[in-house]
């Protein structure tokens, strides 16, 4: 599509400040986006498997299909930047790759929270499952959604329009929601220090393994999506260069570093850590000591099926 017709048309119009990654190339981006969509791939089918095996036995772990998700919206913009490296002047294109990139995370940022939820629940269960503080979950919840419709609204809005103003008011959206997004990523570090430092309550158990390993997990994630959030809300933050002279924060080595790779490393901890089985929580919990007690009714029907099944074998 033509400058010119873009003109005539409304835009899309090219962006003349330097972007996060540049504009993808055969010779490099192809053979790079090509490795890590095939890694995310093996995180999806993994994820997957483990899922089903675990609902095979009555281990229901739904955060393991949110992980699919996650590795299959990876594969789709990761495909997305292949296809942009060989039609470049395809604005539309260009668009709809670099809104996906900033996007995707934010499922990792929602299942961190989650697990942060249910540490905080089992370190300290008045508190976290006090009224107020289950509401105010479903508000953040909400409001990750919304924050994402603003980046994208934003985002094409100031792509069609070559009036300076609302380009003005459009960044200004941008910057409130990635610092908002920056807000919500240090809330799971939020809730393991609330959980550890607030005076010791009647801790529950949920999952395997003790509440030191569980942590661990969740701080490395937490500290890994921190990193990623923290180095492009750096970015934004920067005042904007053009094109022809871009930042080192710019270059293709930061963008695959500071997204898929920091992803990769997150994957390899929720899933190698398996999250399946420490923070597994039975269906049904609604109060403080619901862990407790469902994982212990759960415990005894697993050991009923299982002497049944060792009868049934000895006849």
């Amino acid at each position: 599509m033509s400058h010119s017709f873009q003109r005539r048309s409304g835009g899309p119009y090219p962006s003349n400040s330097a972007g996060f990654g540049g504009l993808p190339t055969n010779t490099t981006d192809v053979p790079i986006c090509a490795v890590f969509t095939f890694l995310y791939l093996c995180f999806a089918v993994t994820n997957s498997t483990m899922f089903r095996l675990n609902r095979r036995k009555n281990h229901k772990f739904v955060i393991s299909m949110f992980l699919t998700g996650f590795c299959m919206a990876r594969v789709v913009t990761l495909v997305l930047r292949i296809v942009w490296a060989n039609r470049q002047h395809n604005i539309r294109l260009a668009i709809a790759a670099n809104i996906l990139v900033n996007a995707g995370i934010l499922i990792i940022y929602i299942i961190n929270l989650i697990l942060a939820q249910r540490i905080l629940r089992g370190k300290q269960p008045r508190i976290g499952w006090h009224p107020v503080v289950r509401i105010s979950y479903k508000i953040l919840y909400c409001s990750i959604g919304a924050a994402l419709a603003m980046v994208i609204t934003s985002v094409v809005v100031s792509l069609y329009t070559q009036n300076t103003h609302t380009r003005s008011i459009c960044r200004d959206i941008q910057l409130t929601t990635l610092t908002y997004l920056l807000f919500f990523t240090c809330l799971p570090l939020v809730h393991l220090a609330a959980a550890y430092l607030l005076p010791k309550s009647e801790e529950e158990t949920f999952g395997q393994g003790g509440m030191v390993s569980k942590t661990i997990v969740l701080a490395m994630s937490s500290s890994l999506s921190l990193l990623i959030t923290g180095f492009k809300a750096g970015g934004v933050w920067s005042p904007p260069r053009p094109a022809t002279n871009p930042r080192w924060y710019d270059s293709k080595a930061c963008f695959y570093v500071f997204n898929f790779t920091l992803e990769i490393c997150i994957l390899c901890i929720m899933v190698f850590g398996r999250i399946d089985q420490r923070f597994y929580v039975p269906d049904g919990c609604n109060r403080a000591g619901d862990y407790t007690r469902l994982q212990k009714q759960a415990e005894v029907v697993s050991a009923g099926k299982s002497d049944d099944l060792k009868e049934r074998g000895e006849l």
